[in-house]
């Protein structure tokens, strides 16, 4: 009876283990704000591509929804009371920024 319950707990800990785990269909990467400081603050999101998108206005202690973007050569803009800080990254498929 012990090796039946010990076999069981490991099957259903495989399973669950197995289950958990993400795996990457090549979704293109997301990024969002989350705002912990005390005013408003946007990004924009500058593809090599040429595309953009942006995050505006995002409440303090909120977060902002995921916005998708196609990987590469990103520049991320942020932007907080007036004040811009930019940085130029690689980003890969399947990861959240």
């Amino acid at each position: 009876m012990k090796k039946l319950a010990f076999v069981s707990v490991a099957i259903i800990f495989a399973i669950s283990t197995i289950s958990c785990s993400k795996k990457c269909d090549n979704e293109m990467p997301r990024a969002r704000i989350v705002n912990n400081g005390t005013i408003k603050a946007s990004v924009q999101i500058k593809t090599s591509n040429g595309s953009t998108v942006n995050i505006n206005n995002v409440d303090p202690g909120t977060s902002s929804p995921y916005a998708s973007y196609a990987a590469g050569i990103i520049t991320f803009t942020i932007s907080v009371n007036s004040i811009n800080y930019e940085k130029t990254t690689t980003v890969a498929n399947c990861y959240d920024y």
